[in-house]
């Protein structure tokens, strides 16, 4: 049996290998080398100047880095699209050239732009290229809670009627792992296991489709997993600092500006602070640029509404732009906040979701963030339902806590503001 599915199904890992080995081969030959034969006549690496040779060097390094981050970043929901190839080139060449710029190397200025315009093209075509076959075909077992599986429309779901796959490949197997299987669907998974086919519990179908983990789904055991990288913490706390002093001099005199004219239309002061709860259940107090009248929450907390009488009308424009939340810089040099991560709620919310919603307390394991995935994944919070489905969102955060998924919310980011997607 085993012998007979190695077979009839692709060995799909050995094929992800090969895959990237390719890609990598394939683009450092037409994106760096083909281009720096073409403009300096060089064949050879003894060929080339010291300028040449860095800006190869250079080059290559950004090949590496876009085709890995590409490749992880398309594994979250809703990354199969050309607008995340953009931002994630320009990024990453841009952190080559400021690299180049303050190491005072030298540097060919042609082969940046020769380089980085036949990677984009190559990209966006390869792309349409993967959304013809980006649909994967699975197989799944007819048994426990796979059935709700069928209302996602991301993969082709097959249910089989038979332990056997017959003649079809598959992507995978999807299973309920936890359901009471009958011996001969166990033997079946196992043999898949051994024959190198991917078998899926349906859970984590459930949340790559969705982007969330569902809180009905959780059970105390299974919070280890929540555990963040503290590598991974390190190098974010290193990001964020990087990231805030070189954006302070774009930073300050926005903030400066718009303080001016917070204070030219309504009384009151122009920055608004507000005790908020944050890592490990710790308040610490959140600074933002006041957006609405004086005195809005006189009568206790509240979620803002949509058309929120309480808006002024500069308030209205910052809040869109997200421009009232940049004083929380300053929270992220003192280390109460993140550039990324799950938005802080004040305590008198948190007290009151704690008792409604299931593990709500599992979200501050994280420093809380300026922008985060439930923000760009489904906007503004007004209400406990929309906060539980945050909270599901979050939670996928916190299980996926890396470098690339930050990438993609970054760029998520950048749309959200300028769409004004999720503002009140």
């Amino acid at each position: 049996m085993v012998s007979e599915l190695n077979k009839r199904h692709s060995r799909w890992y050995e094929q992800l290998v090969f895959s990237l080995i390719f890609q990598l081969i394939a683009g450092w030959l037409v994106v760096a080398y083909l281009p720096a034969v073409v403009l300096w006549d060089a064949l050879y690496w003894s060929d080339l100047s010291i300028t040449e040779r860095n800006s190869l060097i250079g080059v290559s390094i950004v090949i590496v880095f876009s085709i890995v981050t590409l490749r992880k970043i398309f594994r979250y929901p809703g990354t199969i699209t050309a607008a995340y190839i953009l931002p994630t080139l320009i990024g990453l060449y841009a952190l080559l050239f400021f690299i180049l710029v303050i190491g005072r190397i030298d540097y060919a200025r042609s082969l940046l732009l020769t380089s980085g315009s036949i990677l984009v093209i190559l990209c966006f075509f390869g792309q349409r290229l993967a959304n013809k076959h980006a649909r994967q075909k699975l197989a799944v077992v007819p048994m426990g809670r796979t059935s709700q599986l069928h209302d996602f429309k991301n993969a082709s779901f097959h249910q089989l009627t038979q332990p056997a796959l017959g003649n079809t490949r598959y992507n995978g197997v999807i299973a309920d792992l936890h359901a009471n299987l009958p011996a001969e669907w166990q033997l079946f998974l196992a043999q898949c296991t051994l024959a190198r086919i991917p078998v899926y519990h349906y859970k984590q179908i459930m949340e790559s489709l969705t982007g969330k983990v569902k809180l009905d789904h959780l059970s105390e055991n299974q919070f280890g997993m929540l555990t963040p990288n503290p590598y991974y913490e390190g190098l974010k706390r290193f990001i964020d600092l990087v990231a805030v002093f070189i954006t302070a001099p774009i930073i300050i005199p926005i903030t400066l500006l718009t303080a001016i004219a917070i204070r030219i239309e309504s009384t009151g002061s122009a920055l608004f602070t507000q005790e908020r709860v944050g890592q490990g259940g710790r308040t610490f107090r959140i600074y933002k640029l006041r957006s609405m009248v004086k005195d809005s929450e006189k009568d206790g907390a509240q979620f803002a509404q949509e058309g929120d009488m309480r808006v002024t009308r500069i308030g209205a424009v910052i809040r869109k732009l997200r421009i009232d939340e940049l004083p929380q810089f300053w929270n992220i040099l003192k280390g109460d906040m993140s550039l990324i991560g799950p938005r802080p709620e004040q305590e008198a919310f948190v007290l009151e979701f704690e008792k409604s919603i299931p593990f709500y307390s599992y979200r501050h394991v994280v420093k809380p963030g300026i922008t985060g995935w439930a923000q760009v994944r489904h906007g503004y919070a007004a209400n406990a339902d929309d906060t539980q489905e945050k909270i599901e969102h979050d939670f996928y955060y916190i299980k996926n806590y890396s470098l690339w998924l930050d990438i993609q919310i970054v760029i998520d980011t950048i749309r959200t503001v300028l769409t004004g997607f999720g503002a009140r």
